[in-house]
């Protein structure tokens, strides 16, 4: 059905005609799904002296990290002023803006495009984390506050979840002889919250390592858009995932707001790619390569896309701070594979979403640029957003740096998406690159249970061994 929303009147009504009801259930409680299994034994994680960070209203300290914790109905968690060794990383970091476009033409479903941050609110939407279910261990809750529907203060309670995580190991050596087997073990700070729009839940997690490390992971789950269909039959945009049950082929664009401040506001930023050289007279055995380092210095030339073949990743540098070796201090943001929009350039959608045709953009400082889609993604026809903060073509080079990430998933749906989806993962990483002299996690003690199994150990020798898997 259509409506004209100013007229309140209905203009046109959609009749496909007549579709078989799929005979199957999209069930998913105990009733439907039988009895759970009980092969699975209990992990417990139990932190007996409690946690290693510390809380202060919104601040956070754990081991080198410190960072603020905020929330908004817009964006949902918002970090500022992240540090490590009190050395500024991150002024501000969010997900502004997510899109979800579809990629089928039929007349009910060839308009959907969700923004599901700049239209529904992301932290509006945010669930009620519950211990043992949404995390494990010994968790810090923040409170969410926004307005409701009416403008009222609204809580949302344990809005935000933070704890430790191990994860693996860290660093490892064995040397034969006296010097055997030296392992540390990883652990992360997980500072993360979930937001449910229609029939879709979305994980966002920031984790935080030992070794100055920044990991962000979007995590997509829930109930797949679905529509129902002759059994048996083939539809080139929607897949059938159960008899009679079709569902769309779809993206799910985020986009990273990084407000860089590697050792201040004073940054330059680069493209690294690994460059391959012709055998010949430089690389006369054919082994040889290098790599290039090319300077982005305006907003133009900061609308990149990302390229595995040659490893590529974006270096942010201090104008200001240089390591022990001469070099500027640095982080790399890595990004993970992700396809850009797939809608035609010249659809409404790739007009309102703009910001999804590149995986980078690099932008100056404004305050009033926060949304990657435009403040208002719903009610402007193409332009708004990341295409009008770049119109200039400002100067980035020595400035205070934003870059804005696009990453996310391609999906096309399978059975096992049906009726519940597991979780789907996307991200990226920002590593220090020289911003630190050496390996920070160099005085990390062994693990507390190295040797919990008994005997001499599990390592092979040596003082301060300890097990890693």
């Amino acid at each position: 059905m259509h409506i004209d929303l100013t007229a309140n009147r209905v203009i046109g009504i959609e009749d496909e005609g007549d579709v078989p009801v799929p005979s199957g259930s999209g069930r998913y409680d105990p009733a439907a799904t039988g009895p759970a299994r009980t092969t699975l034994k209990p992990i417990e994680i139990t932190q007996p002296e409690g946690p290693s960070f510390a809380v202060t209203g919104s601040h956070v300290q754990w081991e080198n990290w410190s960072l603020r914790v905020d929330f908004n109905a817009r964006e949902g968690l918002v970090l500022h002023d992240v540090r490590f060794d009190d050395r500024p990383v991150l002024s501000r970091a969010s997900v502004p803006e997510m899109v979800v476009p579809y990629g089928d033409t039929s007349n009910t479903r060839f308009w959907i495009s969700y923004f599901d941050a700049g239209e529904y609110l992301l932290g509006k939407n945010a669930n009620h984390l519950e211990l043992g279910c949404d995390c494990l261990g010994v968790i810090h809750y923040f409170d969410g506050h926004v307005a409701d529907d009416h403008g009222h203060a609204m809580r949302i309670p344990h809005a935000v979840c933070m704890h430790e995580e191990d994860y693996g190991v860290l660093w490892k050596h064995t040397e034969p002889g006296p010097v055997g087997s030296h392992v540390r073990r990883s652990r992360r700070l997980v500072v993360s919250y979930f937001a449910t729009i229609g029939n879709y839940d979305y994980g966002f997690f920031w984790y935080f390592y030992l070794d100055g490390s920044i990991q962000v992971e979007a995590k997509a789950t829930g109930i797949v858009f679905v529509g129902g269909g002759e059994p048996g039959s083939t539809n080139r945009h929607a897949p059938e995932i159960a008899p009679g049950v079709f569902a769309p082929v779809h993206q799910h664009l985020f986009s990273a707001r990084l407000d860089m401040a590697i050792d201040g506001d004073e940054n330059r930023l680069f493209e690294v790619d690994a460059v391959r050289i012709p055998m010949g007279d430089d690389n006369p055995f054919g082994n040889a390569f290098t790599w290039s380092h090319t300077p982005l210095r305006t907003e133009k030339e900061a609308q990149r896309e990302a390229d595995t073949s040659v490893a590529r990743v974006w270096e942010v540098q201090s104008t200001t701070r240089t390591n022990y070796i001469g070099k500027p201090t640095a982080y790399h943001l890595i990004p993970e594979p992700t396809a850009l929009l797939m809608a035609d350039p010249a659809s409404t959608v790739a007009a309102r979403a703009a910001f999804a045709a590149k995986h980078l953009w690099g932008t100056a400082y404004d305050p009033d640029e926060r949304w990657p889609a435009g403040r208002y993604p719903n009610a402007h026809t193409g332009g708004a957003g990341l295409p009008a903060y770049t119109a200039d073509d400002r100067s980035i080079d020595g400035a205070d740096l934003v870059l804005w990430h696009t990453f996310g998933l391609t999906h096309v749906p399978r059975p096992e998406d049906w009726p519940i989806m597991p979780v789907d993962y996307a991200g990226f990483w920002l590593k220090p690159y020289g911003f630190l002299d050496r390996n920070p996690a160099l005085d990390l003690p062994a693990s507390s249970q190295a040797h919990a199994g008994g005997g001499d150990g599990c390592c092979g020798g040596g003082a301060a061994c300890s097990c890693g898997h």
